[in-house]
């Protein structure tokens, strides 16, 4: 059993920056494609970013793209979510979830194991 703890989440202005962790036990992190998802209040759970297994591929939602980066260290175990320029409509609990396939996939669905989440909320 993977276990995901998310860690980084929290309150910002307009325009500033926060970095999230993942940080994973129970499994062997570099099989696992890596995802970040978000949800917002009274909306559903949606991808953010993700990344391959061999860190060769990295996907990322429209509305972030240029503004967050998702990277791994597959020696410490951890994914990452590097945000900027955050804007008010990045609030939300945001995520982070392992894939046993190898497909980079958007889908929360196939996500086989989640963390707990964290807040991150950004005020204008």
């Amino acid at each position: 059993q993977v276990q995901l703890v998310e860690s980084g989440g929290g309150s910002v202005q307009a325009g500033g920056s926060l970095r999230l962790s993942c940080a994973t036990s129970g499994g062997t992190f570099s099989r696992y494609g890596m995802g970040w998802f978000r949800q917002a209040s009274g909306k559903e759970r949606e991808f953010v970013a993700g990344i391959r297994r061999s860190v060769q591929g990295t996907r990322y939602r429209d509305s972030v793209k240029g503004r967050f980066t998702i990277s791994r260290d597959n020696a410490k175990n951890t994914v990452y979510l590097q945000m900027n320029a955050l804007k008010p409509e990045d609030t939300a609990v945001y995520y982070c979830a392992a894939d046993r396939q190898l497909e980079l996939r958007t889908d929360a669905k196939f996500y086989d194991y989640w963390g707990q989440g964290t807040q991150v909320t950004v005020s204008s």
